[in-house]
């Protein structure tokens, strides 16, 4: 009996027109129709959190730079060479560090893996910073998206948090060490560190203070290592991910915030015009990450040894710069305070900025002084993790790249603090002229000559003080740069663009613009004059 005759088409239709198909895709037969397009969208799991149409301003390369789904997507490959990680991974002191010797020279392509998970942890860490900031110069964390904004901040510290974690469990001196430093922060916290100002207030003490509850110990040890696993590998995922979910659903209610180039224009069908964009970023990614993992090995030194201290040591990259601000400020300050104001600021942002224009848009001459604080304070920022990684060596003292660090330096130069009525008075002369000045004069001021002027009488003290008080040239240059940042950001551009704002945000936006600034005179006072305190209460373990 002849069989019967197969064709493709044939074949095709019988599977199509199946309930089994029918039942997984129910879009189908595909029709290039606009209809079918918006449904593509809609019956998704993945794309349904697109509208089915958008403004053809988000879909150039150069609006979004597609950095919030290459978040997402380094967070899935972290997800997937994590858990394949855990296979191999015992979270013990006496294995950890076998376990990474293993990946790396046993198991088939574990070192690959390995690589890939190191990498993508801190590509994530830069490209979530890299959204923020692009999220922030086209105004996209305006209303009604206030709210989505501030998840976004917390996920910032989530990954951060994330990263952190992680970093211990090779279980190395670069590791061990990194975290040492990190978590000797936590104890500087007031009231329930014990190193904080006002400890002594709920009596806390080195075994059970808020670093003692993170350590499992007064050491990093076995305990520190199966908490951080616990922590990196379940505690603060299922968080991230539940807060990416509420991120997405917020995204797509709010509307996506790319505004119309022209008016009246039309939008364009997101399938298959943005998918597609998305598809080859996705693409492009994951063969960058296989090409780097592949040709770098992540770091990997000898084996965790808490009697032998490395000089000098160094947090993890993104927390340098805390580490650098350790230099002019208490850890309390450093470690705490700062970094709770630059979270507290940034989820505030949207509520203080009354400003309506520059939505959708990147813009600087409608949003001027939004924009010059943020990338101020931002630029800061990576200058400060520049000067951890690159100019600081043994004793962390200054050294410059071209300078051995062989060759030990001197001690520097003994500090001072401000006498306790000087303290008292500067901080209230700081921030009572600084909250007032900028509100009570009301005349426009020329910024070129208020600048000329401003650089002009520092010369000639500058002059003054190197010639007739002996004092080195880079001192009086340094001071002179930080005074004239903090007289520009601190005084110029709040006196011209928060005039019309009204008290109970004039006064929470340069509340945080004096903090922000007062890091660079305390800066410019400790490297040039050596200050140490200018409000020095040890009897409470409060110093500024």
């Amino acid at each position: 009996m002849p069989l019967p005759e197969l064709s493709i088409e044939k074949l095709e239709k019988e599977v199509y027109g199946s309930q089994i198909w029918k039942s997984m895709f129910r879009n189908w037969p595909w029709q290039d129709s606009t209809r079918h397009r918006a449904r593509h969208i809609v019956d998704n799991v993945w794309l349904h959190l697109h509208p089915a149409k958008i403004q053809p301003r988000a879909l150039r390369w150069t609006f979004t730079w597609g950095l919030g789904g290459i978040s997402f997507l380094l967070f899935l490959i972290l997800t997937i060479s994590g858990v394949l990680l855990m296979f191999y991974y015992r979270p013990t002191v006496e294995l950890a560090y076998q376990d990474m010797k293993d990946l790396e020279f046993a198991v088939s392509f574990g070192i690959i893996l390995r690589n890939m998970h190191r990498w993508c942890a801190h590509g994530m860490v830069t490209i979530v910073m890299l959204h923020m900031i692009r999220v922030f110069l086209t105004g996209s964390y305006k209303k009604p998206r206030e709210f989505n904004w501030a998840i976004g901040v917390i996920l910032l510290k989530l990954t951060l948090f994330l990263s952190f974690t992680g970093y211990l469990l090779p279980w190395d001196q670069l590791a061990i060490w990194a975290v040492t430093v990190g978590t000797n922060m936590a104890a500087a916290t007031p009231i329930i560190g014990n190193e904080g100002p006002f400890a002594s207030l709920l009596g806390m003490t080195i075994s059970n203070d808020v670093r003692f509850v993170l350590l499992g110990g007064t050491t990093v040890g076995a305990n520190t290592l199966l908490r951080f696993y616990v922590m990196h590998c379940v505690a603060v995922p299922l968080v991230a991910a539940a807060l990416m979910i509420v991120h997405f659903w917020r995204i797509r209610k709010d509307t996506f915030s790319a505004a119309p180039i022209t008016k009246d224009e039309e939008k364009v069908d997101v399938w298959p015009n943005l998918v597609v964009r998305e598809y080859i970023a996705a693409a492009g990614v994951t063969a960058f990450v296989f090409f780097v993992s592949v040709y770098v090995n992540a770091p990997l030194e000898e084996i965790a040894n808490p009697n032998v201290t490395p000089n000098p040591s160094k947090a993890p990259w993104y927390f340098v710069g805390l580490q650098e601000l350790l230099v002019y400020f208490d850890p309390w300050i450093a470690g705490v305070l700062l970094p709770g104001l630059i979270i507290g600021g940034l989820c505030a942002i949207p509520y203080l900025d009354t400003n309506k224009k520059g939505v959708g848009y990147y813009s600087w001459s409608e949003r001027p002084f939004a924009n010059a604080q943020f990338m101020f304070g931002i630029t800061f920022w990576f200058i400060l993790i520049l000067i951890g990684n690159s100019f600081r060596g043994p004793n962390y003292f200054w050294y410059w790249p071209w300078e051995s660090w062989l060759v030990h330096k001197p001690v520097a130069a003994p500090t001072w603090s401000f006498p306790l009525p000087l303290g008292v008075f500067s901080l209230l002369a700081y921030g009572g002229l600084g909250m007032t000045l900028p509100r009570l004069i009301t005349a426009d001021i020329a910024w070129k000559k208020a600048t000329g002027a401003f650089l002009g009488f520092f010369a000639l003290v500058g002059l003054w003080m190197h010639f007739g008080g002996d004092i080195a040239a880079w001192r009086v240059i340094t001071v002179g740069f930080l005074l004239y940042l903090t007289f520009l950001f601190g005084f110029l551009y709040p006196q011209k663009y928060l005039q019309d704002l009204d008290m109970p945000r004039y006064i929470a936006v340069q509340s945080l613009v004096l903090m922000q600034m007062g890091v660079l005179v305390k800066m410019g006072l400790r490297l040039g004059l050596d200050v140490k305190y200018i409000l020095e209460l040890p009897q409470f373990n409060l110093n500024i």
